[in-house]
């Protein structure tokens, strides 16, 4: 489901819409990685943002 352009104010950045284009650039910016990394760490534990941080810094350590 796609994000509703008319509500305005504080985005949801708990969550991660690997279908919008926006959020994507957002988080592979925010977490240094590309577009594939994140979408192999979004099937892996799901669109929490912390998980997928977490993930991630744990295959960057391991």
């Amino acid at each position: 489901m796609s994000d509703d352009k008319n509500k305005v104010g504080q985005p949801d950045r708990s969550l991660i819409a690997m279908g919008e284009d926006h959020e994507v650039s957002y988080w592979t910016g925010k977490f240094g990685v590309d577009q594939a990394t994140l979408q192999r760490a979004v099937d892996q534990v799901g669109n929490s943002a912390g998980a997928v941080e977490e993930f991630l810094q744990g295959q960057r350590a391991g």
